[in-house]
């Protein structure tokens, strides 16, 4: 789960050029002279400043602004995932605030569909590749024949994404990739094993916290005082009220019917 949200991470702050997020940059640059391969890509002194060749990854201002725009109207079912419109900023042209689920959902679903037609076919295509890939281990029903074939393919996207992106966009998060397929055959689907019911409990427990110096107490608290009322309203759900006799009950939503 926290190796997609990484490679998600990657992807879009260097193909939007996020400050801080970004893999690219002066310093990956140099390191592809001193390694001596896309010697294009080399920093160039003019004046004062320092620029940077463009790379086929990068994106123009409206490129940016077609894939912000893209993300900025998408509407999903609700439960699906959170409002992917509050996380983009149209007027930075970036995704801030991105979560663990939605880079889940950003990676398998939206990202194929917004990079369509705003990179070369090349990179788009790989980069597709690699979202089916992910959307391929996260099924719940994996054919286990087929999982030689997955190891075999994602393999083979990293060897291509290293022909397009630069050195330092490939840590240790990305070469990861490679054991995900192994620990599906080891220890079974993924979604058996992941994080999200976890971590949205604990949004729960926090909603609990009344008192912020004592944490702990307050949801243990909250958590015995929920269970007790969901115990009595199970134990109590068959037993008549006690207090207004039934018929005078009935008397009265008769009379108040007729009025």
């Amino acid at each position: 789960m926290h190796v997609e949200k990484n490679v998600c991470d990657s992807f879009i702050g260097t193909l939007l050029n996020i400050q801080g997020m970004t893999k690219d940059g002066v310093n990956a640059n140099l390191d592809l002279v001193e390694m001596k391969i896309q010697e294009d890509l080399a920093p160039r002194e003019v004046g004062r400043r320092t620029c940077l060749p463009l790379a086929c990854y990068t994106m123009s201002k409206q490129e940016k602004k077609s894939f912000c725009l893209c993300l900025k109207r998408v509407k999903v079912p609700q439960g699906y995932s959170s409002n992917i419109q509050s996380l983009v900023s149209m007027q930075d042209l970036k995704l801030v605030g991105l979560k663990s689920h939605n880079c889940h959902i950003l990676i398998q679903q939206l990202l194929p569909v917004a990079i369509r037609g705003i990179l070369p076919k090349n990179v788009r295509q790989i980069i597709m590749h690699l979202c089916a890939f992910f959307s391929s281990i996260w099924n719940k029903v994996i054919d286990p024949l087929k999982l030689d074939e997955l190891q075999v393919e994602i393999v083979i996207i990293l060897c291509q994404l290293e022909m397009f992106f630069p050195p330092s966009f490939f840590d240790i998060m990305v070469y990861l990739l490679l054991h995900l397929v192994r620990e599906i055959k080891f220890c079974g689907p993924v979604y058996l094993r992941w994080m999200y019911p976890i971590e949205r409990y604990m949004k729960i427990l926090k909603g609990y916290v009344k008192n912020q110096y004592r944490p702990e107490a307050s949801m243990i608290e909250r958590y015995i005082a929920e269970e007790s009322v969901e115990f009595c309203s199970n134990y109590m759900a068959k037993v008549k009220p006690i207090g207004v006799p039934r018929r005078s009950w009935l008397n009265r939503c008769s009379i108040s019917n007729r009025i």
